[in-house]
């Protein structure tokens, strides 16, 4: 498989599409931080080691799908090309910001540990609120996953690769997180994209070799190499 680029892009896509929304699913279920206190100078302290598992839940599943997005992009190759296009950097984007913040958790761990949950509060407030931390790894970059993963998942559906519920639910899913404080009612939401995701990976998978290198401009055959060009006439 390594050697076919068809196969290797297409099932490294299709793979990538369920685990990565679903490494997050699981990330929001056994944070400490859901269930417990919304303080995470407290929850993180009550239970170090599922606060890093979450942490390195969070920070695969947003560096895999990162990754797994230029596979949505690949289906925006016929149609809806430009909004793929762009949507799908703007995604990317996001989702390794996402990651970077993560660093955060092991801090506020460490701080509560040793002061005050308002104290621990207050010095994570003032570490975050440099404008380098702001303006270089939070604002407005860390918003482009969430929100451009939806359109670019719309754009998917604009090339008739998936029905229209797909995007529906993804926007719902993590969009509508947005609505409500980081808790018990944010497991429904990101679990709920799973689902959208999750099938547009498992379409990929058994499409086979020959329907996703029709998406490239010049069809590939199965075996993932270019036909070779046709000779010229001499003149």
């Amino acid at each position: 498989m390594l050697n076919n680029q068809v196969t290797f892009r297409r099932v490294a896509a299709g793979v990538l599409l369920i685990a990565a929304p679903l490494l997050q699913a699981v990330a929001v279920v056994v944070d400490p931080g859901t269930w417990g206190d919304d303080r995470e100078a407290v929850s993180f302290g009550e239970n170090p080691a599922l606060a890093q598992t979450q942490s390195v839940l969070y920070h695969w599943s947003w560096m895999l799908m990162a990754v797994a997005v230029l596979g949505l992009t690949h289906l925006t190759r016929r149609k809806a090309v430009r909004l793929g296009h762009v949507t799908g950097a703007l995604t990317m984007i996001g989702y390794l910001q996402l990651s970077g913040l993560l660093l955060s958790d092991p801090v506020e761990w460490w701080l509560g540990q040793r002061y005050s949950p308002e104290e621990a509060q207050r010095i994570m407030d003032e570490m975050l609120g440099l404008p380098g931390v702001i303006f270089g790894f939070q604002m407005p970059w860390m918003f482009f996953g969430f929100i451009g993963l939806p359109v670019l998942v719309a754009a998917v559906w604009r090339a008739g690769f998936v029905g229209w519920w797909a995007p529906v639910v993804v926007a719902a899913g993590y969009l509508g997180s947005f609505a409500v404080p980081y808790g018990p009612a944010t497991v429904p939401f990101w679990v709920a994209p799973v689902a959208a995701l999750g099938w547009i990976g498992l379409k990929i998978l058994r499409m086979g070799d020959e329907a996703w290198a029709a998406y490239y401009p010049a069809a590939l055959p199965a075996t993932g190499r270019l036909s070779p060009e046709p000779e010229s006439s001499p003149r």
